[in-house]
């Protein structure tokens, strides 16, 4: 029989489930997509069921394989990417979760980090280890609470009768039929628990997080075969060939493959990421250092600048106030202004991230005055997240890093033809938007396709990769620096 020809891409995020076949030219011939239910149980609380998930999952799998046309024994592997640092703790036997998965934009560790944070040197030690700050975001101190507040869990995980796992591990050992229980290293290093300059799970902060080992995954390159699905799935036993966090398959997607090149992805946040190639910078300025991907065992490591909200300031507008229907209106809008009137949003719905990491700072709209209206509100809106970018470039150089010569764009807010030029004028930089822009899919395709031959190698991933559209800057200086003043005072007010 001859090599299938295609890979099917599972791209779990934070608001939908998605799968996408793509061919050998890196061409999506096929999706399918849907939304699931969000649970919000309590202030700053973030659930998602993770059955739903997983029926999801298998459903759009087995949609988009049946639009392909080419049935299981065409797809030559699977890629899996996920929204990173959500939770998961399930029953060894029997494979159920027993809480709700906690979701990365949860706070409800936030007292809990901030004893951490208190203990003399200890961020610092978290920082060097593992990349990251003390922060509820990640997975560390979220597993420690579900231990701790479901009956009997903190026991049973000593016991070694549970589980734990980012979103992938958990969809990959349900695909295995519990055969498998692995992670990749961009997930790992999300948790708080992994010491990705030694490439391990961290014995000492493990205790300290008190989270048992017992419960971990293996740890495995990003291209790589984990498994194989259960036949009664999708049809036949597939491959599970490449497994990435979505912002690192993001940058994958992108062909980002030398140190300096840098993507930003536009979903419910935004993520920033600059390739450093194999010196993991320890960043001065409260970026994280993190593994960018690992191929034949070599690390390349990234620095990232996390924004919990951009693409979440447009549901806001959209559902919260109904100052628009669609996402898509915020476009004209921009453009029926000559300007934002003064007014600034600094979208701080779940707190500030890079290169702030203020928990409790909250949302705010500032020079609000009776010429402002819906218009104005809405272009504020896209304005904050080219201004959150800039930031993020900004700290990136501080910390050492090549300021990006050219920034490429991916994700649903990235189809905004206005962003991308406001974003280009104010990074002082060019914007390349590729022509496809399911790049975060993409990425974990290309490892999927890597692990089983498909590609070769990097050098046939960077041909497919096709510019769709270029931003010059056309700002003039005076008028940036104006605004970033403006920005730059509306986040001061802003901060906790």
């Amino acid at each position: 029989m001859p090599q299938p020809q295609h890979i099917l891409a599972i791209d779990q995020g934070t608001t939908s489930t998605r799968a996408i076949v793509f061919d050998k030219a890196a061409r999506p011939v096929a999706s399918a997509q849907c939304e699931f239910e969000q649970h919000y149980p309590d202030l700053g609380w973030v659930e998602h069921d993770a059955e739903d998930i997983w029926r999801d999952t298998v459903r759009m799998a087995s949609e988009a394989i049946a639009k392909s046309g080419v049935g299981p024994a065409g797809i030559a592997g699977i890629g899996i990417t996920n929204q990173r640092e959500t939770v998961v703790v399930w029953d060894r036997q029997t494979g159920a979760p027993i809480h709700r998965a906690i979701v990365w934009q949860d706070r409800r560790t936030a007292k809990v980090c901030a004893e951490l944070k208190s203990q003399d040197g200890f961020e610092e030690e978290v920082r060097t280890r593992t990349g990251l700050l003390v922060d509820p975001y990640f997975s560390g101190t979220k597993i420690a609470w579900i231990l701790d507040n479901v009956a009997g869990a903190r026991a049973r995980a000593e016991n070694g009768e549970l589980a734990f796992g980012t979103i992938d591990s958990f969809l990959i050992w349900r695909l295995t039929g519990g055969a498998v229980h692995a992670t990749d290293v961009t997930n790992a290093g999300r948790t708080m628990l992994y010491n990705i300059r030694e490439q391990r799970w961290d014995e000492e902060l493990c205790r300290i997080l008190r989270v048992p080992m017992a419960m971990l995954p293996q740890v495995h390159d990003n291209a790589h075969v984990y498994g194989h699905t259960e036949a009664s799935l999708l049809g036949a036993p597939i491959p599970i060939a490449g497994v990435a966090g979505d912002q690192q398959a993001a940058l994958f997607g992108q062909a980002c493959f030398e140190p300096g090149m840098a993507k930003s992805t536009y979903g419910t946040g935004c993520f920033m990421l600059l390739n450093t190639g194999s010196e993991a910078i320890a960043s001065r300025n409260r970026l994280l250092t993190t593994p960018a991907y690992r191929l034949n065992g070599q690390m390349t490591y990234a620095l990232e600048g996390s924004i919990f909200v951009a693409g979440a300031a447009v549901k806001w507008l959209r559902d919260g106030i109904g100052v628009i229907t669609h996402a898509r209106e915020t476009n004209d809008m921009a453009t029926q202004v000559p300007s934002s009137h003064g007014v600034y949003m600094v979208p701080a719905f779940v707190g500030l991230g890079a290169p702030h990491w203020d928990p409790d700072a909250r949302g705010a709209i500032f020079g609000l005055t009776l010429g402002a209206t819906q218009a104005h509100l809405a272009r504020a809106a896209l304005e904050a997240v080219a201004y959150q970018t800039m930031d993020l470039a900004r700290a990136m150089v501080a910390d050492g890093g090549a300021a990006p010569e050219r920034l490429r764009v991916d994700g649903g807010m990235a189809a905004n033809d206005w962003l991308c030029q406001f974003l280009a004028d104010m990074l002082e930089a060019p914007v390349e938007r590729p022509v496809h822009l399911e790049t975060t899919a993409l990425g974990a395709a290309f490892h999927a396709g890597l692990a089983t031959g498909l590609w070769p190698d990097l050098a046939a991933l960077s041909q497919t990769w096709t510019q769709g559209q270029l931003f010059e800057p056309q700002m003039a200086s005076g008028e940036r620096q104006a605004l970033i003043a403006g920005w730059h005072d509306a986040v001061r007010r802003t901060l906790s």
